[in-house]
């Protein structure tokens, strides 16, 4: 891997707007780039293979998983969600600034393979009440599904603290500001 490629992972539990600050973050950095994931869950909503997940079936993802394609992997809510090889290479050689909308796990394996080029971010909602009604705004779950999520909050907050920053995303816009500027200084330490 290219010596100055930084690796961004941000992780919360659904529903704490990690997905939208990603999005905030690419708009207003045009040269971060995103590592798309890929995922054996059908699409939601408009969503389209290759732009916002690469969408496999079940059988398919596991084979890949055992042809070790898989730089991390892992599985949430009956799901899994991984990021292929293939896609991440490119963007390590020509030492970009990379996006990972990754799970607690995810974001800890990349740690692992690449504890000099990783930053790990842990965001919050500012209270249960509100990760609820953002999860129910989103439409996209049944209320079984939306419980679901909900209970792996405790294992998602017990990895928290193995993150580099942990950020309550009470406003969307502070919150991007904040992890740029945490980018920011990590890029000038490492000069």
């Amino acid at each position: 891997m290219a010596k100055n490629a930084l690796l961004i992972a941000l992780s919360a539990p659904s529903g704490a707007g990690k997905s939208t600050i990603c999005d905030l973050l690419l708009n207003r950095n045009p040269v971060y780039q995103l590592s798309i994931s890929a995922t054996s869950r059908a699409p939601r909503g408009k969503e389209k293979n290759g732009v916002e997940y690469f969408f496999f079936e079940r059988d398919v993802f596991l084979q890949k998983i055992e042809n070790g394609d898989f730089l991390e992997y892992e599985e949430i809510h009956g799901n899994y969600y991984g990021t292929l090889k293939s896609t991440i290479q490119p963007l390590l050689e020509q030492n970009k600034i990379t996006l990972f909308d990754v799970g607690v796990y995810g974001a800890m394996n990349l740690k692992k393979l690449y504890p000099e080029n990783v930053l790990t971010f842990f965001i919050h909602a500012p209270s249960l009440a509100e990760l609820k009604s953002r999860l129910q705004a989103r439409k996209t779950e049944d209320d079984q599904q939306i419980q679901k999520r909900l209970q792996r909050l405790p294992e998602e907050y017990a990895q928290a603290a193995f993150f580099d920053y942990q950020i309550v995303n009470e406003d969307r816009d502070e919150t991007v500001e904040k992890i740029e500027r945490y980018i920011l200084a990590y890029k000038q330490l490492r000069v």
